[in-house]
């Protein structure tokens, strides 16, 4: 099969390393690719959001199969568009990938269909807004732009101060642009936060391994919300019986929600939930795989199972007849190298250095912001690279997991010590928290 990955982040190297194992996948391609991308596939530069582009390429290239990956392109309707076009894809259509592009829309459907979430009200006048946490009682509140905002849409507002800057940015200066005019003002919940990634075809869901995201920028969850500075994977608070919990109450009925509401989601289905004392409650959805949460659960795929054709079986609706496993008896840790910046613009085109003779096998080096400029390896975003280790328990024990993750991250940290690159950052606590 002639494959294209639409994307050029640290989760799409994943993706196409995972894919590229596949007997099926003769060739494939990403559009627009990095430079670590470029050692697996033929990179193409074409942006994520030229759907135009994207189709054409399509078509020209005789594409069998398209994996469209980051949020843009499915809300902006690529897989519609691509379909339309006769491209078999994995990915949600535009009336499904809603559930992530609006905010509004996903707490609604919640509410009209009692999935436990935060209470929450919606505005799209400033004034109304302002009067409204003026009077508020409980604090902090969270305040969330309604559209897409590349992970960074949301504020925990402790107090009156913080939470008048965070609507005056976002509902007058525009801080989103137009992803910023509405804005939902949530209660805050307090516990665990867990991520679950789901394989669906809009009847079958399968989840895959637990993880916990570190969206914090600096040590001790301190600094500003990024985009994800880390991630362990399970995720040590989610247990069998919270997952069988969720899967009841959470994960099957937002599946049959959007039955319900005309709009199949089929793809992957992102799952951000907090373990509240009073049960498990969403706190997003994303419409797509997570970012770096990928990078941590895919290398904990069997390697019985092929991921290309789980997609297919997604595509074409028939995910309960294939074997989707994972390696339950490990742990991964990824941490995630920055630039000095970051999650502010960055500069770029710093030369990176990575020693691979002293680097284990359990050891992946998934790349995001990164390309080559005269073949030379260079920074090119706030997010450059991420490295993630896998680590294998002797059982399924609490324990056993717990030493595997131990061993994960002092994998992941030792490898870190071969990589150099001028301004390079990161958080030395991931899977401490």
């Amino acid at each position: 099969m002639r494959i294209m990955v639409v994307g050029g982040g640290g989760r799409e190297h994943a993706i196409i390393k995972y894919l590229a194992k596949s007997p099926k996948a003769e060739k494939i391609y990403c559009l627009p690719g990095n430079g670590g991308i470029a050692e697996l596939a033929e990179c193409v530069n074409i942006k994520a959001e030229d759907l135009d582009g994207l189709v054409k390429f399509a078509i020209n290239n005789q594409i069998d199969f398209a994996v469209v990956a980051p949020d843009d392109p499915l809300v902006l309707g690529a897989v519609d568009r691509l379909e339309d076009a006769g491209i078999k894809c994995f990915g949600s259509r535009a009336d499904a990938a809603i559930i992530e592009g609006s905010k509004i829309f996903a707490k609604n459907l919640m509410r009209k269909y009692n999935i436990p979430t935060a209470n929450f009200e919606v505005f799209n006048d400033l004034d109304n807004a302002l009067d409204y946490v003026k009077n508020s009682q409980a604090w902090p509140l969270v305040i969330k732009a309604d559209g897409l905002a590349k992970g960074k849409g949301v504020v925990v507002a402790e107090n009156l101060a913080q939470a008048e800057e965070a609507l005056i940015s976002s509902m007058r200066d525009k801080k989103f642009g137009s992803s910023g005019e509405k804005v939902l003002i949530e209660e805050c919940l307090t516990g665990p936060e867990v991520s679950v990634l789901a394989f669906t075809d809009g009847k079958t869901l399968v989840p895959m391994v637990s993880s916990m995201d570190h969206k914090r920028a600096y040590d001790n969850n301190t600094g500003p919300n990024t985009g994800g500075m880390g991630v362990i994977a399970p995720n040590p608070h989610y247990d069998f019986n919270m997952a069988a919990r969720c899967e009841r109450e959470i994960f099957m009925p937002t599946i049959n929600a959007m039955n319900k509401e005309g709009r199949k989601f089929k793809g992957c289905l992102y799952f951000g939930l907090m373990l509240t004392e009073s049960g498990p409650k969403v706190i997003e959805y994303n419409c797509r795989f997570g970012d770096p949460e990928t990078q941590a659960v895919l290398p904990l795929l069997n390697d019985e199972c092929d991921l290309l054709e789980i997609m297919l079986a997604v595509s074409e609706e028939r995910l309960s007849s294939v074997r989707v496993l994972f390696k339950w008896n490990c742990a991964s840790c990824c941490v995630v190298l920055a630039s000095r910046e970051y999650p502010d613009s960055c500069k770029t085109g710093f030369e990176i250095n990575i020693n691979k003779a002293n680097i284990k096998d359990n050891i992946n080096i998934f790349h995001a912001g990164t390309k080559l400029d005269n073949n030379k390896l260079v920074t090119a975003g706030g997010r450059v690279l991420a490295v993630t280790a896998a680590a294998q328990s002797e059982g399924l024990s609490q324990e056993g997991i717990a030493d595997a993750l131990a061993q994960a991250r002092q994998d992941a940290y030792n490898a870190i010590k071969n990589i150099s690159f001028d301004g390079m950052r990161f958080r030395s606590d991931i899977g401490l928290h």
